[in-house]
């Protein structure tokens, strides 16, 4: 028998979750920057690597505000500049915290400790972090943080773990998922600057004590993900609170509730760290039985001509061409060349794509040893998405949709699969926007995977 240790079957569980999509302070929409591939920041507590960030980045002690004791802000107390970065092709958020504090509290092994707190949700889908009402203890613990993240980070931590993960994902604090570094030179009690890089990533699912189950957020050139930090400001080392909630929110709910953080875009690539033109693709198998792939042009600048060449003899001067391959191959060698007014780039990758071809059977390639359900695409979606799912032999399966308060809203299957591969397309016209799961259930295996209607 495998059933996952989240297992949202139990409607108590669902219903803790709010189809909430909107963020606060609308009016406001922060900046993530784009590191260049090669200069991405090293984690080692050095600000060096964040001189490229320009201060149009940072979002200082003036967007901050203490929703808990309504304490004004005060510089001279405490000042704080925050920068967040990404590098394309990596499903992290890199940051770099810089703070001034005129006492900084952080002798205890307790959570008495100075604290910049994080909370994110990469694919914006909202709602409690926190378990519901309902639940027990362990329940209310294996669904807190799954679909979005909190982070109390001890600024600094002598003795202790860099953070706490409040959720039941600890591992998401650690190497290849996190890490960070500190610079200061103040004791306990003293004031001073602190620098402090970390990365951290964003998980769309991220269960209990399973990183091997967990799906990082996506993160692309333009999408808006929800984040927020808070500074838990402690001045004295026998009080029994800290001084100021002062939070980028502006709500003291933003600890526990993803609906109430604010808009971060990820930025393209600025200007200056592009050539005039330059060459990229990716591709896409849409058929593996009759070897059709879809091509699309990632390049940059004003182009004009693309010429592909599909390493089979083949060529094309589409800018995003579908190409059916004769024969399969392992190896094939496309090169995409592209022209415009400044120049010319070329781009050659060998083995990519690789395709089957016909005579690879239905299920040969994709038939692995256990149960399996992979995430909808595309996700979001509007109205139509495929779910697909495996099983190692032929067995009964039901795959039915819920929505937040636990209910099925749909049946998708409930019939007998052969073993391997299967995909079911669900059309939620008529359905509201929201959040909803689908659940496969096949004997003693289920599993249930969150799905975002955005219309």
């Amino acid at each position: 028998m495998k059933v996952r240790v989240f297992v949202v079957a139990a409607t108590f569980l669902i219903s803790a979750l709010s189809p909430a999509f909107g963020l606060v302070r609308p009016d406001v929409e922060f900046k993530v920057f784009q590191f260049p591939k090669d200069q991405a920041p090293k984690i080692d507590g050095n600000a060096d690597d964040w001189a490229i960030v320009s201060d149009s980045y940072a979002v200082g002690t003036d967007q901050i505000k203490d929703t808990v004791h309504n304490v004004p802000m005060n510089t001279s107390d405490l000042d704080i500049k925050v920068k967040v970065g990404w590098v394309k092709g990596m499903n992290q958020l890199f940051f770099l915290y810089e703070a001034y504090d005129n006492y900084w509290d952080f002798k205890s092994t307790t959570l008495h400790n100075d604290i910049f707190e994080i909370v994110v949700d990469g694919d914006l889908s909202g709602g409690s972090l926190l378990p519901g009402s309902g639940m027990s203890a362990w329940d209310g613990y294996l669904f807190q943080g799954v679909y979005a993240q909190n982070y109390h980070i001890f600024t600094p931590a002598e003795g202790k773990a860099w953070c706490m993960v409040w959720g039941c994902q600890p591992w998401a604090a650690e190497l290849p998922w996190a890490n960070a570094a500190y610079s200061y030179s103040f004791k306990h009690g003293e004031s001073g600057k602190l620098t402090l890089e970390f990365c951290i990533t964003p998980f769309d699912y991220a269960p209990y004590a399973a990183p091997e189950k967990a799906i990082p957020s996506t993160l692309e050139e333009n999408k808006v993900i929800g984040l927020s930090w808070a500074v838990l400001d402690y001045d004295n080392e026998n009080a029994g609170d800290y001084d100021g909630f002062y939070n980028l929110s502006q709500k003291t709910t933003m600890y526990g509730d993803a609906s109430d953080l604010v808009a971060f875009r990820l930025m393209p690539l600025e200007t200056q760290f592009h050539k005039p033109i330059e060459a990229e693709w990716s591709f896409k198998v849409v058929d593996m039985l009759q070897s059709i792939v879809q091509f699309k042009d990632l390049s940059y600048g004003n182009i004009t001509s693309w010429k592909w060449d599909f390493g089979d003899g083949s060529t094309s001067t589409e800018q995003n061409p579908t190409h059916k391959y004769a024969q399969p191959g392992m190896y094939y060698l496309v090169v995409l060349n592209v022209e415009g007014p400044d120049g010319s780039a070329r781009m050659a990758k060998e083995g990519e794509p690789s395709v089957g071809g016909a005579s690879t059977k239905v299920g040969e390639a994709s038939r692995p040893g256990e149960f399996s359900l992979s995430q909808n695409y595309p996700n979001p979606f509007n109205p139509t998405t495929t779910i697909s799912f495996t099983i190692p032999q032929k067995n009964h399966v039901n795959l039915a949709i819920y929505n937040v308060a636990g209910e099925k809203v749909a049946d998708l299957a409930d019939k007998e699969f052969p073993a391997g591969k299967s995909s079911i397309k669900w059309n939620a016209q008529g359905f509201a926007s929201g959040m909803y799961f689908s659940k496969i259930t096949v004997g003693d295996f289920t599993d249930t995977l969150k799905l975002v209607l955005l219309k």
